[in-house]
C-alpha cells in the first residue's frame, strides 16, 4: 500500500471514529420514528437543534431500496420538495450494499455538483424490530471536519510518472539541443551546491533546457526564487541569500549534495536523445526529481538515485515511466 493509500485509510477510520455516536444515535432516532415521516424530519431537525457543535450540513434518511425517505433537514429549513428521488446511483452510495446490513459507511469523497468543494456522506443502517428498514445520512463539507495530522507518513517511494505519449513517439526523432546552461554547467552547480550548503537554499530545481532555476529558502518556504542563467551563473548571486548553517533536520548529509549535482550533470550529458531536461533536490525530505527528455519523471530519495549507474537511466527505465 502506498504512503498515499495509507494516510487516506488512516484520516477515514480518524472520521469515521469521529461519527460512530452521533451516526449511531441518529440511527436510533429514526428507528423510533420511521413510522411517520413528517415526525421523523422533526426528530432530525430537533436533534441539531440540540447539537450546535455538529458540522454537518444535511441530513437526511434512505429507504433500504435506494429512495429518499425523508426530507432533507439542516439548520435553515425541511425540504420535502425531493423526497422519494432515486438516490442509488448517487456517488456516496457506491461503497453501500443495499441488499446487505450494514453499520455505518464512509462514501469516498466526492465534488458536491452545486457548491463544486469536497464533501464527504457518513451512513449508519436503521434497524426495526430486527428488520434493516433503511440507512441515515450524513452530508459534511470536507472543510467542517478535524482532519488529523497524518504527516508522520513517509512518503518517499519511488514513482516513476509517465510523459506526454507524442513526445515519447517521437523521441528518437529528436536529438538534444546544447542550451546555454550547458554551456557554464560547471559553474552553475557550484554556485547551486554553496547555495543549498551554506546559504539556506533547501530545494533546488534546475532547467538545463531553458536555462534557468528556482530555488527555495529555508527561512522563507512559502517564496520560491527564479534566476535566469545570467543569475545563477554568477557567484554573486550569493550576496542575495542569508548566510545559514546546513540545517540538522536534513534528510541527506551535506556531503552528498555535491555528488547529486555532479550525477544531474551525468544524466544531462550522457546520450543525445534520451537526456535529463530539469532535476531537483530536497535536501529535507531527501528526494531527487527527475525530467527526461521522453518526458518521463521520476522521484526516489537521493541514496537510491545515487545507486544508479548510467547503464540503468539508459536502458528502458529513463522512459517506460
Amino acid at each position: 500500500m502506498s504512503w498515499l493509500e495509507t494516510s487516506i485509510s488512516k484520516q477515514r477510520s480518524f472520521i469515521e471514529g469521529l461519527l460512530l455516536d452521533s451516526l449511531t444515535q441518529l440511527a436510533d432516532i429514526c428507528a423510533l420514528n420511521w413510522h411517520d415521516r413528517k415526525l421523523l424530519d422533526a426528530r432530525l431537525k430537533d436533534y441539531l437543534g440540540q447539537h450546535s457543535n455538529h458540522r454537518c450540513r444535511l441530513l437526511y434518511a434512505i429507504d433500504a431500496n435506494g429512495y429518499q425517505y425523508s426530507s432533507n433537514v439542516s439548520d435553515d429549513a425541511i425540504d420535502e420538495s425531493i423526497v422519494g428521488q432515486d438516490l442509488a446511483n448517487r456517488p456516496y452510495l457506491e461503497r453501500l450494499d443495499l441488499d446487505k446490513e450494514s453499520t455505518l459507511i464512509l462514501s469516498d469523497v466526492y465534488i458536491d455538483k452545486r457548491t463544486r468543494i469536497p464533501c464527504i456522506t457518513a451512513m449508519n443502517n436503521i434497524v426495526r424490530d430486527g428488520i434493516n428498514v433503511g440507512y441515515i445520512a450524513v452530508d459534511f463539507d470536507l472543510k467542517d471536519l478535524p482532519l488529523k495530522n497524518v504527516s508522520d507518513i513517509d512518503p518517499h517511494e519511488w514513482r516513476q510518472i509517465k510523459g506526454d505519449p507524442s513526445i515519447r513517439g517521437a523521441l528518437f526523432q529528436q536529438t538534444r539541443t546544447r542550451s546555454a546552461m550547458d554551456e557554464h554547467l560547471e559553474e552553475v552547480l557550484d554556485v547551486v551546491e554553496s547555495l543549498i550548503t551554506e546559504q539556506g537554499i533547501f530545494h533546488a530545481k534546475l532547467h538545463f533546457s531553458s536555462s534557468r532555476a528556482t530555488l527555495w529558502p529555508y527561512n522563507d518556504p512559502y517564496h520560491y526564487r527564479l534566476h535566469v542563467l545570467d543569475e545563477i551563473i554568477s557567484p554573486k548571486v550569493c550576496l542575495a541569500y542569508e548566510k545559514m548553517p546546513y540545517p540538522e533536520q536534513a534528510a541527506i548529509p551535506v556531503g552528498m549534495v555535491h555528488n547529486v549535482l555532479k550525477a544531474f550533470k551525468l544524466l544531462r550529458d550522457a546520450d543525445e536523445n534520451i537526456y535529463l531536461r530539469a532535476a531537483s533536490l530536497n535536501i529535507m525530505n531527501g528526494l531527487v526529481g527527475l525530467n527526461f527528455s521522453c518526458d518521463g519523471s521520476h522521484y526516489m530519495r537521493a541514496d537510491e538515485f545515487m545507486e544508479k549507474d548510467m547503464r540503468f537511466w539508459f536502458g528502458e527505465a529513463a522512459c517506460t515511466a
